[in-house]
């Protein structure tokens, strides 16, 4: 079971949104994929929370993950009991983004962990694995009746490739390293050297690897606040609703 419980007002079904961020790690896709969600009051989801489940019950089974116990670990994607949801003020506290229950547990905390953060990259390489969580996650988005925002590397690409948004956010690897370690009061090299291997692996693995996705637009946010970047994509959202209307009025 997979389930997305987050932000959702009414909605006309007709006019659904589908939202993909894609970009590097810490290049800020979950908080302007929070900062929409508010916004368009429909739900969000890091896709990479899954990856990290998967690759948390592993650790927790003792299932091999060098070499990748390929069949065990396509087992665990595919009896996966995953809930995400916003974060309570209290939950927040700890500096989380949103909470993943995992079994019914609170697991946020660990999907961080540095074992969890060495071996997720493992997990997103096997196909097998990809194919569960990317079905998981079409469906997760057939089921959200105002749409979804989904946050990834191969959102735009692979799991909603007709999106009608498409953004691929990225930042230099010294800048994503500042804002990981003041997220998670990390050493700012580790987290950069980290970052850099996550960007090599994610950008050369045979299945759907880290891409610009056709259609979608660059945004470098560097030197971009939060509310800058926000800005440009709403923008871009305005653009799409703009020819979504025009279309209509054509008919």
């Amino acid at each position: 079971m997979a389930e997305l419980v987050g932000a959702e007002g009414q909605h006309d079904h007709n006019n659904r949104l589908l939202i993909a961020i894609d970009g590097t790690a810490g290049a800020g896709k979950t908080t302007i994929g929070q900062m929409l969600s508010a916004k368009l009051s429909i739900p969000y989801l890091d896709t990479g929370a899954m990856y990290r489940a998967v690759t948390l019950l592993a650790l927790q089974k003792n299932i091999s993950l060098n070499p990748p116990d390929a069949a065990s670990l396509t087992e665990l994607a595919h009896t996966l009991d995953f809930v995400s949801r916003d974060a309570t003020p209290a939950e927040a506290a700890d500096q989380r983004q949103y909470t993943v229950l995992l079994n019914g547990r609170d697991v946020s905390e660990e999907l961080r962990s540095p074992d969890v953060e060495n071996g997720v990259s493992t997990v997103a390489t096997i196909p097998q694995v990809r194919a569960e969580l990317v079905e998981r996650q079409r469906e997760m988005s057939r089921k959200a009746p105002g749409g979804i925002i989904m946050m990834g590397r191969d959102i735009g690409s692979v799991v909603l490739p007709d999106a009608d948004l498409k953004i691929y956010l990225d930042a230099s690897p010294e800048v994503r390293a500042r804002r990981r370690s003041q997220q998670a009061d990390k050493d700012q090299e580790q987290a950069r050297q980290n970052l850099e291997q996550r960007d090599k692996v994610d950008s050369q693995r045979a299945v759907a690897p880290l891409v610009l996705a056709p259609g979608a637009t660059p945004i470098f946010t560097d030197h971009l606040s939060r509310e800058e970047v926000m800005a440009r994509v709403e923008e871009l959202l305005d653009e799409v609703l703009k020819k979504r209307e025009a279309a209509k009025n054509r008919e």
